[in-house]
């Protein structure tokens, strides 16, 4: 017998099911699975159930190290909180815990959580001079003899030697607007000056603007501990030293070689550069926010080797709409920038000062192959690409930095939900086990397993026959959520927790709400006169209205419960949503279908088989009653 029209073979139906059954058992092997055969059946866990790492940050705003304010460790928080949990189900702990420290807590030991609480503060700032930044260039170069045994042998120049290799620049993509930024070599400069040069920075120098009163004491401090000769001699220089004009300045600087990164970190700009004893190594190390400044140039290092003098930040990270990492022309990774409607402006004028060296802001040591300037891109306290500009650029952008994919990825997720507002110091780090999450797994999966068994039982009961379609429908169900478990868990970090066990437990009385609307409304249509056959799809098509209704409100619930939550109840949202539209699944593609196929049998017409009880032998007396000769069959 054909099927009645507009209603679907049910063999379609149930390879349409049992194709998704394919797709997503070949996903929870095959994508992105090692390991033995239960390694790749085995879902993410969270906190509660397999214990984790915790680590503590210490939060400072500053180098003169006051505490943060309470409104900046709060949005510091919630910014860390979705670098670490950006799709809300990573089952992330990230609390406050005093007045500046944040401690976070990830599912799985030994996870490594030190770029979580970087400070991610983009800045683009022109590059003013470089020089050499390997510290040792304040020691007079050796005699044509041989040096004595326990002399340094310095190099002869306080600036970087120039490479004949091309230097990686910034264009225009042939759309117009777009800009591509890679990364400039540190020695791709133009040829040095052979000595410092006596003519001040054209801009003003950073020592020149006032100066909190605790980071003037620590000044003062450090002087004390270099020795006025050393402090008088870097604050008489206007350029980078030249040692082999005046080798007896070697003696007098050496002090600053052995001063701390937080140390170098209070002293002006302009000495920080022209003192060749400070190199990278300390420049590097100084603490978070040494740089943080916008209004004021600053030294930076790129790749440990040269450090610059950079302009003040013209164009920063709130100036960017978007970041993602992407594969650019090359196979490379990088971050592309999408600026905003302001940043895209200032941006605009950033790269056409630096393509016509305004005011000769750039000196020869800062300037790129083609004599054009470069812009350097600032991450927190390092350089992470000083391209050369080769026009105005009108578009968005790129940072290229020897990035693989994870790197790439964790700076645009960064610099995509903002820089934190403070700065933080790990303080340590530990795995914490999980203290009853053992036993708690064991009780929530036991709490699930009687709950299934006594919907079953009551099932079989109560509807005899249709009861093994309850439960093949809830087997079906639960093989599709854990499928969707494992892959989500790889895929969007999707981690399971005891509040997620319990929203798939309350999902369990909304599958067994459908069977009732189902079987009850077939069992009046049997009860009104129809065969059990055409009793199937007529009562399908009045209990579906009924059937979506109640999925949609339970649907909305859990979407409106993850939008407002937080934490573990986003979970338990997530995870009641996921069986919710699992299960509309498994009615549509499994329960109609198996329903009009158990029709076609002789089982189904038995009330002691088929479950449908006194339906059927009402409608069997129905229809032996004699009827009225004048009523015309309806």
């Amino acid at each position: 017998m054909a099927p009645p029209q507009g209603q679907m073979r049910p063999g379609r139906q149930l390879a349409v099911l049992g194709f998704i059954f394919v797709v997503l058992y070949l996903l929870v092997f095959f994508s992105g699975a090692s390991g033995s055969l239960k390694d790749r059946l085995e879902p993410k866990l969270g906190l509660d159930l397999i214990g984790g790492t915790r680590m503590t940050l210490e939060a400072t705003n500053s180098v003169d190290g006051k505490p943060p304010t309470a409104e900046n460790l709060e949005e510091a928080r919630q910014i860390i909180e979705s670098r670490v949990n950006a799709f809300g189900v990573a089952e992330a702990e990230v609390v406050t815990e005093g007045n500046r420290n944040i401690v976070i807590s990830l599912p799985g030991e030994n996870r490594d959580l030190t770029d979580v609480g970087s400070a991610a503060e983009l800045r683009f700032r022109k590059v003013l001079k470089g020089a050499d930044g390997s510290g040792t260039a304040a020691v007079p170069p050796p005699a044509a003899t041989p040096a004595p045994s326990g002399s340094p042998a310095p190099s002869g120049s306080a600036t970087p030697t120039p490479s004949g290799s091309a230097a990686p620049k910034v264009t225009s993509s042939p759309s117009g607007g777009q800009g591509g930024m890679a990364p400039a070599s540190p020695s791709a400069t133009s040829t040095p000056s052979a000595s410092a040069s006596a003519t001040p920075s054209a801009a003003p120098s950073a020592s020149e603007e006032p100066v909190p009163a605790s980071i003037e004491e620590q000044r003062k401090a450090v002087e004390q501990k270099v020795g006025a000769p050393a402090w008088q001699a870097a604050t008489g220089l206007q350029a980078p030293a030249d040692l082999t004009a005046d080798p007896s300045l070697a003696d007098k600087l050496k002090p600053f070689g052995t001063l701390s990164p937080q140390e170098v970190a209070v002293l002006p700009a302009q000495m920080q550069f022209n003192v060749p004893t400070i190199g990278c190594a300390q420049l590097d190390k100084r603490p978070p926010a040494s740089i943080s400044d916008p209004k004021q140039q600053v030294v930076s290092c790129e790749d440990g080797a040269s450090k610059y003098l950079l302009d003040q930040a013209k164009v920063e990270g709130t100036d960017v709409d978007d970041a993602d990492a992407v594969l650019d022309q090359t196979n490379a990774w990088v971050v592309s920038l999408d600026f905003s409607g302001d940043g895209q402006g200032k941006w605009t004028a950033l790269t056409r000062e630096a393509f016509n060296n305004e005011g000769q802001a750039c000196d020869a040591t800062a300037l790129g192959q083609d004599g054009k300037c470069r812009v350097a891109v600032v991450l927190d306290n390092e350089i992470v690409s000083s391209p050369e500009i080769q026009g105005v650029l009108t578009g968005n952008s790129q940072i290229t930095g020897n990035f693989t994919q994870k790197d790439a990825s964790a700076l645009a997720s960064q610099l995509r939900y903002g820089a934190l507002p403070v700065t933080f110091e790990p303080q340590e780090s530990q795995n914490v086990t999980a203290t009853l999450g053992a036993s708690h797994l064991r009780a929530g999966l036991l709490a699930a397993g009687i709950g299934m068994l006594l919907v079953i039982i009551y099932a079989f009961f109560y509807y005899r026959l249709l009861g093994s379609v309850i439960f093949l429908s809830l087997i079906l169900s639960a093989l599709l959520v854990f499928g969707a478990l494992v892959v989500l868990g790889r895929q969007i970090g999707f981690t399971l927790t005891l509040a997620g066990i319990a929203g798939m437990i309350v999902s369990l009385g909304v599958a067994a709400d459908s069977f009732v609307i189902y079987f009850e409304r077939l069992k009046d249509e049997i009860r009104e006169g129809r065969s059990p056959r055409s009793a199937v799809p007529r009562a399908w098509m009045r209990a579906r209205r009924t059937i979506i209704s109640a999925n949609a409100i339970t649907l909305l619930s859990a979407v409106v419960l993850y939008v407002v939550s937080v934490g573990t109840v986003k979970g338990f949202a997530f995870a009641l949503g996921l069986a919710t539209v699992l299960d509309l699944v498994v009615v549509f593609l499994f329960r109609h279908p198996i329903m009009t196929m158990f029709a076609r049998t002789r089982a189904f017409l038995s009330p002691r088989v088929s479950g449908l009880g006194r339906a059927l032998p009402a409608r069997t007396q129905q229809q032996t009653q004699p009827r009225n000769p004048r009523a015309k069959e309806a």
